[in-house]
């Protein structure tokens, strides 16, 4: 029996290229329960550091990407603080291909089709490895979030509610 190959995406050549260390973890996924929390069963001791990649526009800097704690939500006024806006609001979900290059429940920070200003929520900074979303739906992979911030010019920050 052939091994079936798995199909490289651009967050995970990107790392390769830079030669940064990272695990993939392949998870089963539902159409109806695409968030972060629903992978907190199938990758065990995950639930802290599972983060999820929302994507939001701000009125002076356009697009714009949050890393978050897959289990809280996102603080639009802190977000819009920190980037330099006077507002931000979500990135329509229709757009989200378009703009990024990536899915709803397959986004991933690093890879997009430009590099956006990226914000990584600062509780990630308390984590050797966190993990996020490999670029498609059932594939996350785990690194370090400095190295997270290196491939996306990234800043740790409070963004969080």
């Amino acid at each position: 029996m052939a091994k079936k190959k798995q199909v490289k995406t651009n967050a995970i050549r990107l790392v390769e290229q830079k030669k940064i260390a990272y695990t993939e973890h392949e998870y089963e996924w539902d159409e109806n329960h695409l968030g972060a929390t629903a992978i907190f069963d199938q990758i065990p001791g995950s639930e802290q550091r599972i983060f999820k990649t929302l994507v939001a526009v701000g009125n002076v800097t356009g697009p714009l990407v949050a890393v978050i704690p897959g289990e809280n939500e996102l603080d639009l006024k802190k977000l819009a603080k920190v980037s330099g806006n006077k507002k931000v609001e979500m990135l329509h979900l229709r757009e989200l291909e378009a703009t990024t290059g990536y899915i709803r429940g397959g986004c991933s920070p690093i890879g997009m089709k430009k590099l956006f200003p990226t914000y990584l929520d600062q509780i990630a900074e308390n984590y050797e490895q966190i993990i996020i979303s490999a670029g498609k739906r059932g594939l996350q992979m785990e690194l370090a979030p400095q190295a997270i911030c290196q491939l996306t010019n990234g800043k740790f920050v409070a963004i969080k509610v």
